[in-house]
Formats: structure tokens, C-alpha cells, sequence
């Protein structure tokens, strides 16, 4: 069984370099991963038009979150992770049977506190607070780089 990838965020990538970085590694990610039981990967994408922030943001999230879900919250107090340990993280889930993972990316304030207590693992990118559209694009690069060393392709770092 597959491992289906879920990237839930609030706000709209709209065109433009993020964009064309998002959708080239989630090709790249698409096509690496199908031989190895992973993807596709699917974006959702929820905007609070009330402007109601973290606690408003946080049903809408919820919403697009498969139901069953690994859940993985984007979160500067996440967890640091070398690239070998996200890939092995990733491949464990699915080695696992699970479905589904949704990763999880707020909007500008974050992601609420009672949607965060429900996720299954939080990642960081480190300390520096990343924006969000950008954290989507370093995710993406992620996910085709796990898939590149659960697939024994060399990287550069081991």
C-alpha cells in the first residue's frame, strides 16, 4: 500500500517562483517515490477569509486532513532532523501500513495549539522563523530528497 502525502496549509501559493520550485520537486517527489509506495502527493489549501488567525485556521486545516492520518505539524519547536532521518522517518510510515500523511503548515502566526497537540510528530527547519509559502518549497525539496535515499541514490551527506 501506498503512502499517500498530504500538504495542508493555510494560505494560496499563487504563480510565481515558489510556485514553479513547489511543483517541480512534488513532480520530481511523484516520480521517485511511485516505484517506492510513496505518493502522490496532494496540496490543500485553506484560507481564513475573516482574518481569524491560529484558532480560525485551525478547523479549516482539520477539514483537509484524511481521516486516519500520520499527522506532522511544521513547527519551529519541532524536531530537528537530518535529511536520512526524515527519509527514514517517511518510510517507516509507510513500512507501517499507514495511508496517509498530512503535513501540516500554518499561516503566518503558526499553527493553533489544540491542532498541534494532535499531531503525530512535529518537524522543524530550524530556528529561524521560515514564511510559510517558502516552508512549503523546502518541504517539497524534502520529500524528493527522502525519496532519492529510500531509492539507494547517493547523497551527498552520509
Amino acid at each position: 500500500m501506498a503512502l499517500k502525502v498530504h500538504i495542508c496549509a493555510v494560505g494560496r501559493l499563487r504563480s510565481g517562483a515558489e510556485r514553479d520550485l513547489l511543483d517541480d520537486y512534488l513532480t520530481r517527489f511523484d516520480r521517485t517515490g511511485r516505484a517506492l509506495g510513496l505518493g502522490p502527493v496532494a496540496v490543500h489549501e485553506v484560507e481564513d477569509r475573516k482574518g481569524g488567525g491560529m484558532s480560525m485556521e485551525a478547523p479549516l486545516l482539520q477539514g483537509v486532513i484524511p481521516r486516519g492520518a500520520v499527522i506532522c505539524a511544521l513547527d519551529e519547536r519541532g524536531k530537528l532532523m537530518s535529511s536520512p532521518e526524515f527519509a527514514n522517518m517517511l518510510g517507516g510510515w509507510r513500512d507501517d501500513g499507514r495511508g496517509d500523511v498530512a503535513f501540516v503548515i500554518g499561516g503566518a502566526d503558526g499553527i493553533d495549539p489544540s491542532l498541534r497537540a494532535q499531531a503525530d510528530a512535529k518537524l522543524s527547519f530550524g530556528k529561524m522563523v521560515w514564511p510559510h509559502m517558502l516552508a512549503r518549497v523546502m518541504l517539497g525539496e524534502q520529500l524528493y530528497r527522502a525519496a532519492s535515499i529510500l531509492a539507494g541514490a547517493p547523497y551527498h551527506r552520509v
